[in-house]
């Protein structure tokens, strides 16, 4: 009933078509791997596999001969508010990590940022994961040879900015924003942007109460 409420809403918002749904974390991979679609909204507790290892395993496919390059970004949605799911999910691949009481707007919002290349995950949330359970990457950094702009860049990803307000913070454009973005992902070796912040945070790039 959870699911197919979900389904209901998310399906009248401008903008998005839910192409499928899924039982079980085995469905899942299933299911995306088939319907080949943008963003898949994963469950942390299901059945047979978890929502976690479903990503894992979803992520680390390669993408099916024909069909869009890559594999889909996940958003993963759970009832509870753990930090260990954060980790979890971040080491899984997830480029993002919402709570199910939240209202259904801003679920869409998450899955529409998430389709366009963004994070959903709050810097505060990011500082204690960091602190609790680094992620073995802070050599990643040193070694990266990042340029003093896409340092800058990274250090504006780390309070929370999208691509937009990059660029206007540092009055550049939008393209030339996405091409940092790009850039330090590809050096730093980080499955998405909010793996990127984390080693920020790791390497001491960004330290806690940084904004800005």
């Amino acid at each position: 009933m959870t699911r197919s409420g979900l389904r209901m809403l998310l399906a009248a918002q401008p903008g998005i078509t839910v192409v499928g749904e899924a039982a079980d974390g085995v469905e899942a991979v299933e299911q995306a791997r088939r319907l080949r679609p943008d963003v898949v909204l994963m469950d942390v507790r299901m059945p047979r596999r978890n929502g976690i290892e479903a990503t894992r395993q979803l992520l680390a496919a390669p993408a099916a001969p024909g069909g869009p390059g890559g594999p889909p970004k996940v958003v993963v949605i759970t009832t509870f508010e753990n930090d260990d799911y954060v980790t979890a999910a971040l080491s899984a691949g997830a480029s993002g990590f919402v709570l199910k009481r939240l209202p259904v707007r801003q679920i869409a919002e998450a899955v529409r940022v998430v389709a366009a290349g963004e994070a959903i995950l709050f810097p505060a949330a990011l500082r204690r994961m960091v602190a609790a359970r680094p992620l073995a990457s802070a050599e990643a950094l040193p070694k990266a040879a990042l340029t003093g702009r896409e340092e800058e860049v990274l250090r504006l990803m780390a309070t929370g900015l999208s691509n937009p307000e990059i660029a206007e913070a540092l009055r550049v454009s939008l393209e030339t924003v996405k091409t940092h973005v790009g850039n330090v992902l590809t050096k730093l070796g980080a499955q998405n942007r909010t793996h990127a912040v984390v080693i920020a945070y790791e390497s001491g790039l960004v330290v806690p109460g940084f904004a800005g």
